[in-house]
């Protein structure tokens, strides 16, 4: 790797630390739950540790993989790396990868299971993602069933990500988020407008049952 190479590499990385803490501070990845990746190279990535807690992530919580999710220096990386390099694979153009157990993703997760999905329409923040230029649009957030087997998990993601219609989220009942983006803050924008709207969108709910 060459020097400027290696330097957004470890800008990556600096970002990735900062942002897990941050979100760790938010009560997004309670006891060791999240995982984290960045690309560092074409085929390589620097993942979190299986069973590090995310609100203390420093390097020593990351481990370098490849693009099949296998461990390039030793360790044992997240459980879901899986769901991580699917995204990878699919989307050159990305390069970090953020899952988080935030509480209005879980809960909205389990109310809209049975849906499939989640239609956010006419709200500003939708803008926060990348592509979106005006308030009076949708976005259809995917909404999958929980599965401890990685590799079937991964299977019902992918016609979301083959057709297009899983842009920069999607949810896993009961569980939490994903989101991904160019770079890390793009990513974590896209975690960050989500919450937000979510939390919107139940609240909406609630109100319009009373």
């Amino acid at each position: 790797m060459d020097q400027t190479g290696q330097a957004v590499a470890e800008a990556r990385i600096d970002a990735l630390i900062r942002v897990a803490r941050e979100f760790g501070q938010q009560g997004w990845t309670p006891a060791t739950s999240g995982n984290y990746s960045v690309r560092t190279a074409e085929s390589r990535l620097m993942m979190t540790r299986s069973g590090v807690h995310k609100r203390d992530l420093d390097r020593g919580g990351l481990m370098p993989v490849d693009l099949d999710g296998q461990p390039i220096e030793g360790g044992r990386p997240s459980a879901e790396t899986g769901l991580h390099t699917q995204l990878y694979r699919h989307f050159p153009g990305v390069n970090a990868v953020l899952h988080v157990h935030s509480p209005a993703a879980t809960v909205a997760s389990r109310m809209f299971q049975a849906q499939g999905s989640i239609e956010l329409s006419d709200y500003e923040m939708l803008k926060a993602f990348a592509g979106i230029t005006t308030h009076a649009t949708a976005v259809t957030v995917p909404v999958l069933p929980n599965e401890q087997n990685i590799a079937s998990l991964a299977a019902s993601v992918e016609p979301w990500l083959a057709d297009g219609r899983a842009s920069w989220v999607y949810l896993i009942a009961g569980h939490g988020l994903y989101a991904w983006g160019s770079e890390v803050a793009d990513a974590a924008r896209h975690v960050e407008a989500l919450e937000f709207l979510l939390a919107c969108h139940l609240l909406e709910q609630r109100v319009n049952a009373a």
